[in-house]
């Protein structure tokens, strides 16, 4: 019989792979149930802040990943539709400075595809497809974890990294419903070659315009375009990552935007299109030796670019909290208490930015964007320096 303590992982995300990866390489036995026949990851580009960078080191897999990343010139906001700049604040260089990592932007499938790498060098790790979880019960000490199936997985610690609808969520909380924000967004990863001189600027660029806004990057080494639009709407019935919209719906969105906005629409491939859900905060995510991690625990929304990196946060905490803890009980317990204030902050800070970025009206502009561009010009710092507890955070050191 092995020493090894086993953690069933339910869903293979970015979240799930990377605290698989975390947790094998601190000594632990890893399963990861995925549902779907294949892991593959629909196109989207992805920020990694500093803190993010930090999470990947520590998981080793930046050797693996440096070819496919961008590091941006620059973090701007501009109006959609004049163009006019109100911040451009330095990146490239500055942010290992400052924060002691660089800051990146890369293709989401790009990330899943180096964690898997990286997994497939893990010994006692095992990665199962076609393996839809429907519920747990906690038995001998841990807990199973039962498949559609029919069959049982045991694991001294069941971890729900299944996203919004978790289903181990719902068992731990009870159920209830996402909550539709309001705001829809679209989709496109556009080839850079496409777009000629209307491509965005090599930055991360955001577009703020009357009850939208815009998001511009460049990923895959600088060779693609991604683009994210988000757009305040009454209602939703469905509820996809992967439904496609109509081209002419999207220009009507952003009908008179800059044309680095209208030709990445134009010019795009395939225009997919989903609604943004949010939760309250929970009260705890862990049910015994059952807990949840990234959007299962903390959805957030994407005007802080901070989804993807927190999960990446959790993880590695979370494989902190299990290895300096002999009581696994506990060792959950404490990665609630470690990181429930920071991911609810983000939260907040992320709905804070969409209404920011979704200003209507010239006063409400002028009293909103001002005094930013003003610091802009004089101090750029003082921007920076509202990042500082998010992008110079070390989850390596948080314990």
């Amino acid at each position: 019989m092995s020493d090894r303590k086993k953690a069933v992982i339910v869903g293979a995300g970015i979240g799930g792979l990377a605290a698989g990866l975390a947790l094998s390489r601190a000594g632990w036995d890893v399963e990861v149930l995925e549902q779907a026949a294949v892991i593959s990851e629909v196109g989207a580009g992805l920020q990694i802040s500093p803190n993010g960078v930090r999470a990947l080191q520590a998981l080793g897999v930046m050797d693996v990943l440096q070819p496919s990343l961008f590091e941006p010139e620059s973090i701007s906001l501009s109006m959609g539709i004049s163009g006019r700049r109100v911040f451009d604040l330095p990146m490239k260089g500055y942010a290992q400075g400052r924060w002691g990592a660089p800051f990146f932007q890369v293709h989401r499938a790009d990330l899943q595809d180096a964690l898997k790498t990286q997994l497939g060098k893990e010994a006692g790790l095992v990665i199962r497809t076609n393996a839809k979880a429907t519920g747990y019960v906690r038995e001998r000490g841990g807990a199973s974890v039962y498949l559609e199936r029919g069959e049982r997985v045991f694991g001294d610690v069941v971890i729900g990294a299944d996203g919004l609808h978790s289903v181990i969520r719902e068992q731990i909380t009870g159920p209830d419903r996402a909550r539709f924000t309001g705001n829809v967004a679209w989709r496109a990863v556009v080839p850079l070659a496409d777009l000629g001189t209307a491509a965005p600027p090599p930055s991360g660029c955001v577009w703020a315009g009357d009850r939208k806004h815009a998001v511009t990057t460049r990923i895959r080494g600088g060779s693609l375009v991604n683009f994210v639009g988000v757009v305040e709407q009454a209602d939703w019935q469905e509820e996809s990552w992967s439904r496609t919209g109509d081209r002419a719906d999207a220009l009507r969105d952003f009908a008179g935007w800059v044309p680095h906005i209208t030709a990445v629409i134009e010019a795009a491939p395939a225009l997919n299109r989903w609604a943004l859900f949010d939760r309250p905060a929970l009260a705890t995510w862990s049910d015994g030796p059952v807990t949840l991690l990234g959007d299962a625990a903390h959805p957030m929304l994407p005007s802080m670019a901070q989804g993807a990196v927190q999960a990446l946060e959790d993880a590695v905490i979370l494989a902190g909290c299990l290895v300096a803890e002999t009581d696994l009980l506990a060792a959950l317990q404490r990665y609630y208490a470690v990181r429930i204030d920071r991911v609810s902050r983000i939260q907040r800070r992320s709905a804070d930015n969409l209404a920011l970025f979704h200003k209507s009206g010239w006063a409400n502009k002028i009293a909103a964007y001002a005094p930013i561009w003003a610091a802009g010009k004089l101090s750029p710092a003082l921007i920076h320096a509202r990042q500082d507890w998010i992008y110079g955070y070390d989850p390596t050191a948080a314990l």
